[in-house]
């Protein structure tokens, strides 16, 4: 037991450390000019971390029945909602050479997001068990949600990285990299422990799940320090911009085009064709001239 509390607060205790790392990183590498939810996620995380760790080991049994949960759930609710921005500014990053496909995807994911909000408030409600109130229940869905979101957008990027001219060394690769292993870490200890029975213990997954992030974390300080992605060519991404080009179409057609003016010229054709047959038959006879007097 000795040994569980002793690894669990130093791993825990070194999230803030990395944290802190990563923001810094950002700051002096002025990534944060380009990523700025992506900084609030990094700086809201160390702050709850510096608050949880304090209360849960040196607040007196009062203090921490009264606002432990108030306090961790509240940190889960900001730190879901500033990682699904960042997943949101990730995309914006990949698409901001294809304007069509960048606006088709704020609209996309401004209804995942009240969809996964609806999808947590029904999973919630409809929950058979007492173990946890009805909201805590609705963040424990919104939060899977959010981790399938962030292991689908690294498998998006993985199938389209050549149509999108990224490599595994852009920034925006990293960081989705990063939230992807810790969302698939995370589905899968869930997973384990809900279905294990008995083999995993609650411990174990939250060391598990702890080592997840921390590793996360170093993907991301790694990312900052390395070199600039190579672009791909210009050939390579040619597919993308028919694409881009034909939904940029369908979103702002061209208006067709009026048939009056047309008609006007068929008219005015048919009057040029006219008028010569026209003044030769209107026009009047010479008079004859005389000859003899």
């Amino acid at each position: 037991m000795a040994s569980y509390l002793t690894i669990s607060n130093v791993l825990w205790a070194s999230q803030p450390v990395l944290g802190a790392a990563v923001a810094v990183s950002l700051w002096r590498k002025k990534l944060h000019q380009g990523f700025p939810y992506f900084m609030a996620y990094l700086v809201a995380q160390v702050a709850a971390v510096a608050v949880l760790f304090p209360v849960y080991n040196f607040a007196s049994d009062h203090f921490y029945h009264r606002y432990w949960y108030a306090l961790n759930w509240a940190a889960s609710v900001v730190g879901l909602s500033l990682g699904f921005k960042v997943l949101h500014e990730i995309f914006m990053d990949v698409f901001r050479p294809y304007h069509a496909m960048k606006d088709l995807g704020t609209v996309l994911f401004r209804w995942g997001a009240l969809v996964m909000l609806l999808v947590g408030v029904v999973v919630a409600a409809s929950a058979k068990t007492d173990t946890l109130p009805v909201m805590e229940q609705a963040v424990v869905a919104v939060q899977r949600c959010v981790r399938l979101a962030q292991m689908g957008l690294v498998l998006f990027l993985l199938s389209l990285a050549s149509h999108l001219g990224i490599r595994w060394r852009h920034r925006s690769f990293g960081w989705a990299v990063g939230f992807g292993f810790f969302a698939t870490a995370e589905l899968l200890i869930y997973a384990v422990l809900q279905n294990g029975r008995g083999y995993v213990s609650q411990g174990a997954a939250t060391l598990a799940n702890m080592m997840a992030y921390n590793l996360s974390v170093m993907i991301w300080f790694a990312y900052c320090w390395i070199s600039s992605p190579a672009t791909v060519s210009e050939s390579g991404r040619l597919k993308t911009h028919r694409w881009d080009r034909s939904l940029g179409e369908i979103q702002n057609p061209e208006p067709a085009e009026s048939l009056i003016p047309m008609f006007e010229d068929m008219v005015e054709r048919a009057l040029a064709r006219s008028s010569p047959a026209v003044s030769q038959t209107s026009a009047p006879r010479a008079k004859p001239t005389s000859v003899a007097r």
